[in-house]
């Protein structure tokens, strides 16, 4: 059995210039890093004595005869691309619900390849890792995504995603903060839970659709990666926060947000936020609030009927935390 885990993401700025109808004619950009909350993956090789060749559970259970019957597209998707053909036992949990913004569905791909490159003995680099969950999600499944979340939960880490021209093209730049300032940098977010969850792959195509009417807007999104690169490293967590509440009005622009959540949003700043944001494609999910660590308790009391997330970052990315023959 392998077992490999795979961390989620939270993004602050550049999301949507990591698509490739933007990137392939404008340079894009993305500011985020991993949080220790994982999307687990494990496999097996299943003995030849049931009547199914392949079982793999996830919210479902399937038992199929051939792999090319499996109905959960990643799953079946990275068998395709590996190429395997034996009788597997596939184990999926998540810390975090799915369709929520925090990049696992990129990380359950990146997982299962992991897994699957183990269980053939062979060690596949975090850039291989990235490469392969990209081109199966969007070759193979056929989701409308961008690169930074199959990036960062192969690599890891606070880091700064540059890509322009083609996927392969992109580039991994670690934010180098020392651990006083990174400490000091999580001290001001707020993770909390909408209660609401979509496909991000539908609301991310309705916002590539407006791209061409938003050059602007996105080239702004992008520009604002730098900038708060240099707000983290000099220790101005204040700013990186205002930041923040400006890059949110411009995902308002490409159709990220709702009543809802314009409302939950709202009472944030109210209650003394600096800015929050809407993580992933926008709609539902989970929002990062940035906040003077101070006003932190009256932010939670207005937003009492949300689910707030402990988290802290990691920097290590997906890792096989469990290999055995047998």
């Amino acid at each position: 059995m392998i077992i490999a885990k795979s961390p989620y993401r939270v993004s602050f700025f550049g999301g949507s210039t990591d698509y490739p109808q933007w990137f392939k004619d404008h340079p894009g950009a993305v500011l985020s890093a991993t949080i220790n909350r994982y999307a687990y993956l494990s496999v097996r090789r299943l003995p030849p004595f049931h009547p199914h060749r392949t079982r793999a559970v996830w919210s479902e259970i399937e038992l199929v005869r051939d792999n090319s019957e499996i109905r959960h597209p990643a799953i079946r998707g990275c068998l395709e691309f590996m190429e395997m053909r034996d009788g597997l036992e596939i184990h999926y949990d998540g810390d975090l619900p799915s369709r929520s913004g925090m990049g696992s569905s990129a990380a359950f791909t990146v997982g299962l390849l992991h897994c699957l490159h183990a269980l053939k003995s062979e060690m596949a680099s975090k850039r291989t890792l990235a490469l392969e969950a990209i081109q199966v999600d969007q070759d193979i499944v056929r989701e409308t995504v961008g690169i930074q979340d199959h990036v960062s939960s192969a690599f890891g880490g606070l880091n700064r995603i540059d890509v322009n021209g083609t996927r392969s093209d992109f580039r991994v730049t670690p934010i180098p903060l020392d651990a006083a300032r990174l400490k000091l940098f999580r001290q001001y977010l707020m993770l909390f839970f909408t209660g609401k969850t979509r496909h991000a792959s539908e609301v991310a195509a309705r916002q590539v659709a407006r791209f061409e009417n938003n050059i602007q807007t996105l080239e702004r999104m992008a520009a604002m990666v730098g900038e708060g690169q240099e707000m983290l490293m000099a220790g101005k967590c204040r700013a990186f926060g205002l930041l923040l509440a400006d890059a949110w009005q411009l995902n308002r622009n490409l159709g990220a947000s709702s009543d809802v959540v314009d409302a939950i949003h709202d009472s944030a700043l109210k209650a003394g936020a600096l800015g929050a944001k809407l993580l992933g494609a926008g709609e539902g999910g989970f929002m990062l609030v940035a906040a003077e660590p101070e006003v932190h308790g009256k932010i939670e009391e207005a937003l009492s009927g949300l689910l707030r997330v402990p988290f802290e970052f990691e920097a290590l990315g997906s890792q096989i935390i469990y290999y055995s023959e047998d």
